[in-house]
């Protein structure tokens, strides 16, 4: 994918602000000190280009062999080569961003190849083509776009009515081998059984349907684990397959999410009760013992609110956005969140992502056991600030949620 030569605003800003300091610091230079700079940061700009060219140019041949490929053991080498070429990238950058839409897209991609495939292995074994048009839809952090170095599984498969036992038959067998082909090149199975293997997460339109309406009338049983479904269907994207069939879905999910208020007040719930990483004299909360002992669980305390409370609101205004970040400019947009509020939830997603994909990369590495575990001792007084302060803003949020649906 060519690199953007549209200037966005903070693009722009940016450059600005750079070209106002560095003409500052030129007034005090005399003039071949002021040469000298120049031909330095002119260097060091086209050996950084240079670098990030040369990356795109690997990773662009790399895209365009998965289109051609009909191996999964090849496209689980290209995923593998992708994603260290995405460690690489991050560890030079620190862009979180930039690696969010790096591994979306790839990821996007193989998806869709390996459904392609598996559609042909079928065909090829006797089993005919799909019977009804259908489509792979994806939740969790590949719904919102915001895909890392470890991924799993989290996908639902829909298709159109009319097909009968005989649909719900071929689906059957199309979901289960398309898991499994899923693993193998390098998508780890749910450990949630969020897949269409689980006959929760596939069926026609119909079927969803249903299956929705007895959820937000609290027809089912387990109210918790059908409202924590719900709340991950709230991220829904189309990956791959009939696009129209993918929106109606969508569309579907969102609109009952908006009639049912006991249902938003469910999540709204939810969220608000999920535990903060921080102590009561405002200091980061560590485990007391344990084999984490002194250790911060960040998805679980930091990042994993953060998400949640924000995809509340989201959700509460009707935004169709599911990316965070997105929702959060939504939410400033829409005047419910202050500038202010907005740009420090911003900044607390950016801090505690970058330090989650740090920690996959050490796991990656085998240099640590896990990727949800930091030690605050590994970090600068600057750092661990930087992370309390994050912390404080998505406690703020949950106070916010929290008089807003009178969850108290």
């Amino acid at each position: 994918m060519p690199l953007s030569r549209q200037p966005t605003p903070q693009r722009k800003e940016f450059v600005e602000r750079f070209e106002e300091q560095l003409l500052w610091f030129m007034r005090h230079l005399d003039r071949p000190a002021a040469l000298a700079l120049l031909a330095d940061l002119s260097d060091s700009l086209a050996r950084e280009r240079g670098a990030i060219l040369n990356m795109e140019k690997s990773r662009t041949e790399m895209l365009a062999r998965v289109t051609q490929s009909s191996s999964y053991a090849e496209l689980h080498d290209i995923e593998q080569a992708l994603t260290a070429l995405e460690i690489a990238r991050f560890l030079s950058c620190g862009s979180v961003t930039g690696l969010h839409r790096g591994c979306t897209e790839y990821r996007d991609l193989l998806a869709a190849r390996t459904l392609a495939m598996v559609g042909e292995e079928l065909e090829a074994r006797g089993d005919g083509a799909p019977p009804r048009p259908f489509a792979l839809i994806s939740m969790g952090s590949d719904g919102r776009e915001e895909q890392t170095l470890v991924t799993d599984q989290d996908y639902l498969i829909v298709y159109a009515d009319g097909g009968g036992e005989a649909a719900d038959e071929y689906f059957r067998s199309f979901s289960e081998l398309l898991v499994e082909r899923l693993a193998e090149v390098g998508f780890a199975k749910c450990t949630g059984d969020i897949m269409p293997s689980n006959p929760t997460w596939r069926g026609s339109r119909q079927q969803w349907k249903q299956r929705l309406m007895a959820i937000v009338r609290y027809e089912y049983e387990e109210y918790a684990k059908n409202l924590m479904d719900l709340i991950v269907l709230s991220d829904a994207r189309f990956v791959a397959g009939d696009r129209a069939i993918a929106a109606d879905l969508i569309e579907l999910i969102h609109d009952f999410e908006q009639s049912y208020f006991q249902v938003l007040w469910g999540m709204a719930r939810a969220a608000t009760e999920m535990k903060v990483g921080l102590g009561m004299l405002g200091g980061l909360w560590t485990d007391r013992s344990g084999e984490h002992k002194g250790k911060l669980n960040l998805k679980l305390l930091g990042w994993a609110p953060l998400v949640m409370n924000v995809r509340i609101l989201a959700v509460n205004m009707g935004a169709t956005a599911t990316n965070t970040l997105k929702r959060i400019a939504l939410l400033q947009e829409d005047k419910r969140l202050s500038p202010a509020n907005a740009a420090e939830l911003q900044e607390a997603y950016h801090v505690l992502t970058r330090h989650r994909i740090l920690l996959q990369i050490c796991k990656l590495r085998g240099e640590c056991a896990d990727s949800y575990y930091l030690d605050p001792e590994t970090l600068s007084d600057a750092e661990e600030e930087e992370l309390r302060q994050a912390m404080v803003s998505v406690r703020d949020l949950q106070k916010v949620i929290r008089t807003n649906f009178s969850t108290m």
